[in-house]
């Protein structure tokens, strides 16, 4: 170490590689030693304290360093989304990962990624205390003497390099504030002055200001209390236009722009309560935390700015809390809270039940028609597909398609509750709530959907002689149910198609709010001709209300039967298990085999039947309720007080988890505390 800092003071190294000799001298050997990279910090520091020669030239090399360097780039740049699209970044990144980019250390920005080259750098530069790195800064800086403000000083290199950042930065944020995009969603933009035009008024008028009073005596003290002004209402518009989108729609574009808005506001905030702090004595030491965290930001950006995870899940983020904010409004229409909410839900899933009974046979029918591979699995596709839309159309309800709307309604609760007492209980309620609808609508289901199959496989016996499914056809349903077969598989796998189609519903009921389908169908003169205006209206309105819903039927229809599909093309085992099917197909089964099935051979296929299921459920709400969750960026640490209260209530009622209370019930509040 002592060899390395006495190269900083000779004239012929390399820089570059000296600052990544010194790096490679701190950096532990795994990231995740956050204590061994502490201690590395502070033997340099102890090193330096000791030796005043060496603490001389790392000085100056830090000097040289922001003297000779371009910083521009790394502070309008570093951790900011760019302007080139959504796209258009994502092959950039993807490039650069197979090709690194040619970098050029004239820019400070680049002088980072070549220093922290690895892409774990940034966590040990992380895990590092901010007291530890401020201890060291100041180490480095010295104890400078306070210039008054009728000392007049040169303006520092790096200060003006700052005040040049805002100046670029604040342009960036005039442009993308006065998109069409933002004027789109809230044409309040367009009425009242642009107060991402006054910003830069302000900013422009900060940064002379700023410069005057540094380098001349006697110059009256930059006030940044009409800028703060101006970008704080620029905060506000920003929220504005994000809380509107939440309600009319957005796209990738319209995501892309608000995150890129929210970072260059964020960053101009950053730099500003910089300047301030060194405004107050020119002195760096007194900036030290604020400097800690901005040069923390910017190693992580450097160091993950190739990340495509990264990237996507910056962007996606916002548009995934649209599509589950809408999911979650649905969900909340298959949460009962009465027994006439409870009975209207059963008889809605005993029409989906019913409906899925011919379903499933006409998707035997169609087996046995001997079509070729690719035939085959668009029919089944379109069995399902239309089955599902039918189901819907009417008001019939599927039980599976429940945990892919609820779940992004206990995200919304969970993250209202944030820990407190009176919320967890709201959501203990809200949860035992859930149970109880979907267990609901699963008798509903497979009550209906069992003695419907036995009903219909009867009734082509005594009309035709011959069963609906011979013996054999019989006894390979029931193995497909077994539940030590890949019933559990194949039950996770259409799981996984649920929750895709929860997706699915929520990105057109997005899309159509965003392009304003409804408004613009009664537009169409001819289709007005024809249904006339009511009807017209109508129309766009449950158009409005139910296109998601509608799509993502059809496309669900289009996964379970694709699943198949695909198994068959590559020869994998894929296949689907769902449990309205399957328990159709076990009252198909036991009306080809003359109810002469063993008892014990029965309540294993039931078994199974309620394991799919379980499986069907558990996937899709787990993964619908991650999906949520992440949107909100929420986390929720409270998960054993919550299953401790939903367990008291258990014990105190089970059958509140099975059946809803009568009216004049008391309601479950918090446990007593004798209990």
């Amino acid at each position: 170490m002592e060899k390395l800092l006495e190269r900083f003071g000779q004239a012929d190294q390399d820089p570059v590689r000296l600052w990544s000799a010194l790096v490679d001298k701190l950096r532990p050997a795994r990231p995740t030693e956050a204590d061994k990279a502490t201690e590395n910090l502070r033997e340099l520091g102890n090193l330096l304290a000791r030796r005043p020669d060496l603490l001389a030239n790392l000085r100056k090399a830090v000097l040289e360093l922001f003297a000779g360097r371009k910083q521009v780039t790394m502070y309008v740049s570093s951790g900011l989304l760019p302007s080139t699209g959504f796209f258009s970044e994502t092959s950039r990144r993807f490039g650069s990962r197979m090709l690194p980019e040619l970098l050029d250390t004239t820019h400070l920005k680049d002088l980072i990624s070549a220093v922290f080259h690895r892409v774990d750098d940034e966590a040990w530069v992380r895990s590092i205390p901010d007291e530890e790195w401020q201890d060291f800064l100041r180490l480095l800086v010295g104890h400078q003497t306070p210039m008054f403000e009728e000392d007049a000083s040169p303006l520092p290199s790096a200060v003006g390099e700052i005040l040049e950042s805002l100046r670029v930065l604040s342009f960036h944020v005039s442009a993308i504030g006065l998109d069409r995009e933002l004027v789109r969603i809230d044409p309040h933009l367009e009425e009242h002055e642009s107060p991402f035009l006054a910003q830069n008024a302000e900013l422009l008028a900060y940064i002379g200001h700023y410069k005057e009073w540094w380098t001349t005596p006697g110059a009256l003290i930059a006030d940044d209390k009409h800028l703060t002004v101006m970008l704080h209402q620029c905060d506000e518009v920003l929220q504005r236009v994000r809380k509107r989108a939440m309600r009319v729609g957005t796209s990738l574009t319209l995501t892309f722009k608000l995150e890129r808005l929210r970072q260059h506001l964020e960053r101009i905030h950053e730099l500003i309560a910089l300047l301030g702090e060194l405004r107050t004595r020119r002195v760096v030491e007194d900036a030290a935390p604020r400097i800690v965290r901005l040069f923390k930001t910017l190693v992580r950006a450097e160091c993950r700015k190739n990340i495509l995870a990264d990237y996507w899940g910056q962007n996606v983020e916002l548009l995934s809390l649209r599509m589950t904010e809408s999911a979650s409004k649905t969900g909340e229409h298959y949460i009962t809270s009465s027994r006439s909410e409870y009975f209207g839900l059963f008889a809605s899933a005993a029409l989906g039940g019913l409906i899925i009974a011919f379903m499933a046979a006409n998707k035997i029918v169609l087996g046995d028609q001997g079509m070729a591979p690719l035939n085959e699995m668009l029919a089944f596709c379109l069995n399902y597909g239309l089955g599902f839309m039918l189901i819907h159309m009417l008001g019939g309800t599927v039980a599976t398609k429940q945990p892919a709307m609820t779940a992004n309604a206990i995200a919304a609760s969970i993250g209202e509750a944030k820990g407190k007492t009176r919320d967890l209980e709201a959501l203990a309620d809200l949860i035992m709530r859930t149970i109880r609808s979907q267990i609901g609508a699963i008798l509903g289901n497979i009550g209906v959907a069992i003695p419907v199959a036995i009903g219909v496989g009867v009734l082509i016996h005594l009309g035709t002689g011959s069963h609906f499914i011979p013996p054999e056809k019989a006894h390979s349903l029931l193995d497909e149910i077994h539940p030590l077969g890949g019933a559990v598989f194949f039950a996770a796998i259409a799981g996984v198609c649920l929750f895709m189609s929860g997706l699915i519903a929520a990105y057109y009921d997005n899309l159509s709010a965003y392009n304003r389908i409804p408004q613009r169908l009664t537009q169409l003169r001819g289709l007005r001709r024809v249904l006339g205006e009511r009807r017209l209206h109508r129309l766009a309105g449950y158009v409005e209300q139910n296109i998601g819903a509608l799509v993502g039927n059809f496309f669900f229809g289009f996964l379970l039967g694709g699943a198949t599909g695909l198994g068959v093309l590559f020869g994998l085992p894929i296949d689907i298990r769902h449990i309205a099917f399957s328990s159709a197909y076990l009252g198909y089964a036991a009306a080809a085999l003359d109810f002469s099935i063993p008892l014990t051979t029965a309540a294993i296929a039931f078994a199974g039947v309620l394991l799919i299921g379980l499986t069907n459920l558990a996937v899709s709400f787990a993964l619908t309720l991650s999906v949520a969750m992440r949107a909100r960026r929420i986390t929720f640490a409270q998960s054993r007080s919550l299953g401790g209260l939903l367990l008291r209530r258990l014990l105190r009622a089970p059958h509140a988890f099975l059946f809803p209370p009568r009216a004049d019930e008391p309601a479950l509040g918090p446990t007593p505390p004798n209990s």
